[in-house]
């Protein structure tokens, strides 16, 4: 029967992920096909779980059943699912697949499986190629064997994940035992340093300690209090969030903490102040270092002793509320400046994670810009929106100081860009790197725009590395303006460059490029 040495080594003690690597990539072998994709069901999307043969990216999206009807058909069906190169419906990989790198070509041939554990939808499995004729129906009968094989795997992955989760377990609001749910998705990054702020983050979860969540601005440091919210006892309760730094200094107290009918000109009624409303839940307070003096040590009374006091009243109320904060200023150098109080800053630091801006997580920007991409797909319905080699390899050169916020924006506006520049929605849209309008430090536009020679440009931008980073940093930039230059082609990059193209891509990968 196939896929009994495939289970027979599943069957083995092995980290989930690679686990599902080893699927993937073992089916891939077995069916000579150009890409396999292993996706889990979450609500109404499917999020990539292992794939084989996709561009990098792909690994950051997730699939909308109501926009990829070749999905949900997969899911509709008990059975393998083959859908021939005639087919009138997109196909969601069409130009993800990496066998020609930069060319932004159609699937021709594509079948899928619906996988399901313990009588559930659990996700799907899809087979994808570029040649037509690559799958038959000796090949669906074959992935149709498959189907236990994968469901084993799958129910032992779950099995050691149920294990793992009772090592966490909590008590939500009514007392009844709970433990984390999947909705740790929206943190999208597969970095070690990721990896380690989820794992200190599901721990302190736990508990009812503030925790203060520092980084530049754009790092994303409200999805990770969000994270923290969700594997809490308190996630049955909506966490309230308010921006600090837009709250006028005259209204911030009856913002946090309410007013009474009469206190202030305007106040024509009583009002619960955030804390009030997010009482035996969550409070979430962005930006926490622009707050005023005054009220920063009536915040202090509310973390000695959980009372506060409505603004024009003399009466206490006791909350029961959990603080998450979050700023990009250095509180220290507040504090020594009077603008902070030591002692908040004490009561809020109790457990401190730094949030690493973008730059320092150059494993997670493909990820990322998978998941803009898909975003901004689904929002312009495109039949499918992709990067072209040299706007791939720009992302992981780019600084990004305004992080992932500005990813974001750039990717929004390319894709807005390519629509207005004549691309039509059924096409399959490339965004190239002068569609990102990014300004490069060693292209030859900036040097020219500065005035600058760009070996003085590039020496500036080293100065003060170590040796190590300096020497990859320039090996980065030498490659990606060559890139450019050769409009994306790796192989005419690698003839410029004077090296055999097996030899970049392995330097490509090391890089980070690729």
């Amino acid at each position: 029967m196939p896929g009994q040495q495939l289970l027979t080594e599943l069957i083995k003690d092995m980290p989930a992920g690679e686990r599902f690597d080893h699927i993937v990539k073992s089916i891939r072998t077995s069916f000579n096909c150009g890409a396999v994709a292993l996706l889990r069901l979450q609500g109404e999307y499917l999020r990539p779980v292992a794939v084989s043969g996709l561009v990098t990216e792909a690994h950051g999206r997730k699939f909308s059943l109501a926009q990829h009807p070749r999905l949900s058909a997969v899911m509709t069906t008990s059975h393998a699912l083959r859908f021939p190169p005639d087919s009138p419906l997109p196909d969601p990989y069409d130009g993800l697949l990496e066998t020609q790198p930069g060319e932004a070509l159609p699937v021709h041939d594509c079948m899928g499986t619906s996988l399901w554990l313990n009588g559930e939808r659990w996700g799907a499995l899809t087979l994808d190629s570029l040649t037509p004729g690559t799958f038959d129906q000796s090949r669906i009968d074959e992935l149709d064997s498959y189907r236990p094989v994968l469901e084993t795997a799958i129910r032992i992955s779950m099995l050691e994940e149920e294990i793992r989760g009772l090592r966490r377990v909590r008590l939500d609001g009514a007392g009844n035992i709970a433990i984390g749910t999947e909705a740790d998705n929206e943190i999208i990054g597969n970095s070690s340093a990721i990896r380690q702020i989820k794992k200190e983050l599901e721990v302190v979860a736990a508990s009812d300690l503030p925790v203060l969540l520092l980084g530049e601005t754009g790092v994303g440091k409200e999805i990770f209090a969000s994270y923290t919210h969700r594997l809490s006892a308190r996630a049955a309760r909506p966490m309230v969030y308010i921006n600090c730094a837009a709250l006028p200094e005259h209204l911030a107290e009856s913002e946090l903490f309410g007013h009474v009918k009469g206190a202030f000109s305007g106040a024509t009624s009583d009002r619960a102040g955030r804390f009030e409303t997010a009482d035996k839940s969550t409070l979430f307070l962005d930006e926490v270092g622009e707050l005023p003096l005054p009220v920063q040590a009536k915040l202090l009374r509310v973390l000695q002793n959980g009372e506060i006091q409505r603004l024009g009243s003399d009466k206490t109320r006791h909350v029961d509320v959990r603080i998450l904060a979050a700023t990009n200023r250095n509180l220290k150098e507040q504090i020594t400046e009077g603008a902070f109080r030591a002692d908040l800053y004490h009561r809020l630091s109790v457990y401190p994670i730094p949030i690493p801006p973008l730059r320092e997580r150059e494993q997670d920007i493909p990820l990322l810009a998978g998941h803009f991409l898909e975003l901004n797909r689904t929002r312009l319905g495109l039949r499918s929106l992709r990067l072209s080699a040299d706007a791939e390899a720009a992302l992981q050169t780019y600084p990004w100081p305004g992080n992932i916020r500005e990813l974001e924006h750039v990717i929004s506006r390319a894709a807005i860009k390519a629509l207005s520049r004549g691309a039509q929605r059924h096409d399959i849209v490339t965004l190239d790197c002068r569609s990102l309008d990014l300004e490069l430090p060693t292209s030859r536009h900036h040097a020219h725009a500065t005035g600058e020679d760009s070996s003085d440009s590039l020496l500036k931008a080293v100065q003060g590395m170590p040796m190590k980073e300096a020497v990859k940093y320039f090996q980065q930039t030498l490659v990606l303006h060559e890139l450019q230059q050769q409009q994306g082609s790796w192989s005419k990059t690698a003839r410029a460059l004077g090296m055999d193209p097996s030899n970049l891509h392995k330097l490509a990968q090391k890089l980070g490029l690729k």
